[in-house]
């Protein structure tokens, strides 16, 4: 446990160096499940940061090891989880596939590219889960294409009630390689958000569905 909290705290300050976490309560986000947001996650920054970029792909490793995950292939969600599961594909020596969206609508029409995945356990690799949408939906393109998948690394989460009620109903285990409250903490001991920017923070956590509506 402590092995971990070291990794995900490690991965947090890596982004928030790299200031891939941005606050904005007045100019707030609307995420694609509608919900409202005054911060936001952006780990497309990642590979534009080498050195904080290795951070979180050892900490994918090390994540790995310490929870005993076992796996096949490493397959990556487009468009943000690609540049991450290919990485860390590299490293560990794993095939790497990526999923996309949805069927390409010429060529093969197919929406897993890179090699077959049938009866091969997958690990799938996002950068960021949200509501758990279009995580689940990848796991369902690699099930239907004959994929075993029961394990989706994630380099952060927000930690929504409604993921982790998804993630369990299709029975695959969500590992957060930076969960948002971790986030959040190490800002806090930063001093990059002041009293007022946590408390709001803090009240989208609770609840994020009704945050900024009224």
């Amino acid at each position: 446990m402590r092995v971990m909290n070291e990794i995900q705290e490690q991965v947090a300050r890596a982004l928030l160096e790299i200031q891939a976490v941005v606050f904005a309560p007045h100019t707030p986000i609307t995420f694609k499940s509608g919900i409202l947001s005054p911060v936001y996650v952006d780990n497309r920054r990642l590979p534009f940061w080498p050195a904080q970029w290795q951070i979180a792909i050892e900490g994918m490793q090390q994540l790995i090891a310490a929870r005993g995950i076992t796996f096949d292939v490493i397959a990556g969600i487009a468009a943000g989880g690609i540049p991450h599961s290919a990485a860390l594909a590299y490293t560990l020596k794993k095939p790497s596939v990526f999923v996309r969206k949805e069927a390409k609508e010429h060529g093969t029409r197919g929406q897993i590219e890179g090699g077959d995945v049938a009866n091969r356990h997958v690990l799938l690799v996002e950068d960021m889960v949200t509501t758990g949408g279009s995580s689940l939906a990848g796991v369902e393109a690699l099930r239907a294409a004959g994929a075993i998948v029961t394990d989706c690394l994630s380099i952060t989460s927000y930690g929504f009630a409604e993921a982790d009620r998804a993630f369990e109903a299709a029975d695959v285990r969500l590992h957060p390689l930076a969960p948002f409250a971790t986030i959040v903490a190490q800002a806090s001991q930063m001093d990059l958000f002041d009293a007022d920017a946590l408390d709001q923070i803090e009240a989208w956590m609770r609840d994020p569905h009704h945050w900024g509506r009224s």
